[in-house]
């Protein structure tokens, strides 16, 4: 799936503070790990020889897969003896520009051609800017999705804004698509140039799981809309299961090895299944898509699954795991925002605020039951639908975001964080600059900055 900065993440919730004392020692140790965080990925490693530059891998990501391969990129480099580290696009600032004589990016694109969420700094600070960074010479890997309009187009944005400022580029743009193993070879050649061997160790592919399809269930029988279905998973071995609430799953369809798909986990390992809300997609003639035609016709209970699941940081609830949360999505983002729920009434923190689209009440109430049960216990404080097709004048999430606009602007007064999941094109994009409109963009910029807006979208 088809997508915020990188801020502190404390492992463990803070439990409520009963003196000034506990409070100042908390808070002060918050910034210790804010600064070991933001000192940068290659801080991981270690030291470099004294005067050693090390070749830079800065990755702007939304979902994590430009991290992945920006991260496992600084690690071939490293084993082939090249000091290399990687940092995220939001902590290249203009002192890290200036001293920086070499760079490789790897960019992503989200939604309908924007920058990923964790690049927003770095565009407004940086790429608005006329800069001279004709000491610099730069690599790049755009990574996109040729089924969206705007193809890779915040790396060909960044690509032309670091060649105006005069940066010089060590090899041509590589672009790809969904994961395209020709152009991903091609970059695996370029840093086997750049680290002076042609015997550059490759990348290792990641390790998958067998799992077993437990149960699936259809969800919206008579919906107007595609199916969509409930999925369980176990372990096929019974070992133990651990992810965050945020985290994806990535697999393989049979009929389409080349290209792996991800879907947001529903659930957290305490419910002891994995879970996974899926949609039937249909293709121009009328067919399942592969992926989830797959996943809820064809793959029968009892089967095994190989997957992998996949760390998404920007989308874990870290430091906000104990602020209030508001929770925005439609469709099948629900399973996200499921997930965050999830671990919020574990963790014993009610104030959570539920803002959920879809096309009827009726039949397309997807964890109808569990959501409505959630709110007589108080374990959801709010919770506002837009049913599309209920009425006669459609109504949306963003509309609802408009007509809550106080209340929306009290809890995030408050130390709201927000969380969105679902589309990209349609509803992202509204509900952001819903946002922007009763927030104030400035506001909301700052909430990205500092963790409290993050999104998966796609």
């Amino acid at each position: 799936m088809p997508i915020t900065s990188e801020l502190p993440r404390l492992l463990s919730a803070i439990a409520v503070i009963g003196s000034y004392g506990a409070l100042c020692a908390i808070i002060a140790w918050r910034e210790h790990k804010r600064r070991i965080t933001h000192a940068g990925y290659g801080a991981r490693h270690a030291p470099f020889a004294a005067g050693t530059q090390p070749l830079t891998l800065v990755f702007a990501s939304q979902t994590g897969f430009a991290e992945d391969i920006a991260l496992g990129a600084a690690q071939q480099l490293r084993d082939a003896g090249v000091p290399a580290d990687a940092m995220p696009l939001e902590q290249l600032d203009a002192a890290r520009l200036s001293a920086s004589s070499r760079l490789l990016f790897v960019a992503s694109t989200c939604g309908d051609g924007d920058a990923p969420d964790n690049a927003m700094t770095f565009v407004q600070r940086s790429m608005t800017e006329q800069t001279s960074l004709a000491h610099l010479e730069y690599g790049l890997l755009a990574l996109g999705d040729r089924s969206y309009r705007h193809f890779c187009r915040f790396g060909r944005q960044l690509d032309n804004w670091l060649q105006q400022s005069g940066a010089r580029p060590l090899f041509e743009r590589i672009e790809v698509d969904r994961g395209d193993a020709t152009a991903l070879a091609d970059w695996q050649h370029r840093l086997g140039h750049l680290s002076g061997s042609a015997d550059l160790p490759t990348r290792s592919q990641p390790t998958l799981s067998s799992w077993q399809l437990v149960e699936r269930a259809h969800l919206n029988p008579g919906s107007a809309g595609l199916p969509t279905y409930d999925l369980k998973l176990s372990p096929a071995d019974g070992s133990p299961i651990h992810w965050e609430a945020g985290d994806l799953v990535q697999l393989t369809p049979p009929g389409d090895p080349t290209h792996p798909r991800e879907y947001s986990i529903a659930s957290i390992p305490a419910e002891g299944h994995l879970r996974l809300l899926v949609r039937q997609q249909q293709r121009a003639d009328g067919s399942p898509g592969v992926a989830s035609g797959w996943l809820t016709r064809e793959l029968p209970p009892g089967e095994h699954i190989a997957l992998r699941i996949r760390p998404h940081r920007n989308f874990r609830l870290g430091d906000n795991l104990r602020r209030p949360l508001i929770l925005i999505g439609n469709g099948t983002g629900l399973a996200g925002l499921r997930a965050h729920l999830s671990a919020r009434i574990a963790a014993g923190d009610h104030r959570n605020w539920l803002i959920f689209g879809e096309r009827n009440a009726r039949h397309d109430f997807y964890y109808r039951n569990e959501i409505e049960g959630w709110l007589a216990g108080d374990h959801i404080v709010r919770a506002d639908f837009a049913f599309s097709r209920d009425q006669q004048d459609r109504i949306y999430v963003q509309d609802l975001i408009l007509k809550g606009a106080d209340t929306l602007r009290d809890w995030v007064a408050d130390g709201a964080a927000i969380y969105v999941c679902g589309n990209a094109v349609g509803m992202a994009s509204a509900v952001d600059q819903a946002l922007g409109t009763v927030l104030g963009k400035d506001a909301r910029d700052q909430l990205l900055a500092e963790g409290r807006y993050r999104r998966d979208v796609y």
